[in-house]
């Protein structure tokens, strides 16, 4: 039988000619890209199949994507040296792979991480976006003021039923940790969103972004996005920001002793641990 060996590769990718990650029949996806030339460098039919952090929509970009691949040994051995350089040949020029090394024991690109870090960019240039910028940058027609933006952002950071803000799929838990919301002026007319949590759910980072810019440009208050958020349910006053604004920058992973223990953590079902203190009904769940 021949040994198989498991691959970490890190991926960048401009999204913007992909029907998003996932491989699709007919549809051009850089799942279906990457795995395509793998098997031409590595020779392998069919392709190896590619396990990924965290699946991107169309239209969204990365720059810290992280996959597993596992293939057979002797495959990986004739070009192990040679692996970026030989992908970069293949590749089209809108996906580059920036590493591949053999993944420590235990490691899951998917189960694994600890927690993925986007970024959101948006521009109120009154004239509109930049040329060169319009790729991964989304006009706003009115000022955003930031330190609004903060404000209701940093009541929606913890751990919380996120279903106000996801595409809800059937089995799947919407309850997440965001880890950090914050928003920042780089230039005069760019704001960035900062968007780190242990995991995503189905555009949320999309539907939380769409949340603030309605309070940035001053259509809602500060504290609508965590009354949205303890309502539970999807408000059809949330607008899903554009796809190619957002771009997925970091995944970051324990030591690699504790790959194989967080691994098996996170596929554990969530629930919400009840209040250590019973609240009286007028008073309600604090939401931040």
């Amino acid at each position: 039988m021949t040994s198989l060996v498991r691959l970490r590769l890190d991926i960048s990718y401009d999204g913007s000619d992909f029907a998003g990650w996932a491989r699709q029949p007919e549809q051009r996806t850089v799942q279906g890209v990457v795995e395509d030339a793998l098997a031409r460098i590595m020779r392998l039919d069919p392709p190896p199949v590619l396990t990924v952090a965290g699946r991107t929509d169309a239209g969204v970009h990365a720059t810290g994507q992280v996959a597993h691949v596992v293939v057979p040994y002797p495959n990986y051995q004739q070009i192990s040296g040679a692996m970026t350089r030989r992908l970069a040949a293949v590749l089209p020029p809108d996906v580059r792979v920036t590493g591949v090394t053999l993944a420590p024991d235990g490691f899951d690109a998917r189960f694994s991480a600890l927690r993925r870090r986007y970024e959101y960019r948006v521009s109120d240039e009154p004239t509109g976006v930049p040329p060169l910028d319009r790729r991964a940058t989304v006009w706003h027609p009115r000022p955003l003021h930031v330190d609004r933006m903060n404000a209701a952002a940093a009541l929606l950071v913890g751990e919380h039923d996120f279903a106000a803000y996801c595409r809800k799929r059937e089995g799947a838990t919407t309850i997440r940790r965001l880890l950090r919301y914050e928003w920042e002026r780089r230039g005069e007319r760019l704001a960035v969103a900062t968007v780190e949590a242990d995991a995503f759910c189905h555009s949320m980072v999309r539907a939380l972004v769409g949340a603030l810019l309605s309070v940035g440009d001053g259509r809602k208050p500060v504290e609508w996005p965590a009354e949205v958020l303890a309502a539970g349910v999807r408000d059809s006053a949330v607008k899903v920001a554009p796809a190619h604004g957002l771009s997925l920058v970091e995944i970051v992973y324990p030591e690699a002793g504790q790959l194989a223990a967080r691994a098996q953590e996170t596929r554990r079902v969530r629930t919400l641990a009840p209040p250590s203190v019973p609240l009286p009904p007028s008073v309600g769940y604090p939401v931040g």
